[in-house]
């Protein structure tokens, strides 16, 4: 059961940022977010804010072609990003291939294109679809699955 759906306007490309970033600074190891949304809705703009709250190292871009890109902090301490890209994905299979349930031990796991595929990796994740409107104003809805993403949700409003 989950709970309420959370909605937000990002107009401009930081505010999309910024809200990544207050979802970064939430996670920790064993989180599992999946993104949805049409290509050009912000996921991997929303991954970058992420990447910057969670204080992880290197350019974050879409691992479309790679699948799956590992970020550490930069301080060593706090856990791993990993940014999967599951678009070319043929199935449960290929996401079983990747043994990601095994990098949520230690990481926190972003799946975009991931609603659909990658929710039985955890019992617990939140869901972020992501829209763009014709006057190319984007709005995020995020939804909290299980008892570890209820009170974590709402902090995602306050800036």
């Amino acid at each position: 059961m989950s709970a309420a759906l959370r909605t937000a306007e990002l107009p401009q490309e930081a505010d999309t940022l910024e809200f990544g970033r207050r979802l970064g600074a939430a996670l920790r190891a064993g989180d599992l977010v999946l993104l949805d949304g049409p290509l050009g809705a912000g996921k991997t703009v929303l991954t970058r804010g992420i990447a910057a709250g969670m204080g992880v190292t290197g350019r974050v871009t879409s691992p479309t072609f790679v699948i799956a890109r590992v970020h550490r902090p930069e301080s060593g301490d706090g856990p791993a990003l990993v940014h999967v890209d599951a678009y070319r994905l043929g199935g449960l299979e290929e996401i079983d291939d990747l043994d990601l349930d095994t990098d949520l031990t230690d990481a926190a796991v972003v799946v975009e294109w991931g609603e659909g595929v990658a929710e039985r990796l955890a019992d617990s994740y939140l869901l972020v679809r992501l829209r763009r409107r014709a006057d190319d104003v984007r709005e995020v809805t995020w939804e909290p699955h299980g008892e570890s993403w209820e009170a974590r949700a709402n902090g995602l409003l306050e800036r």
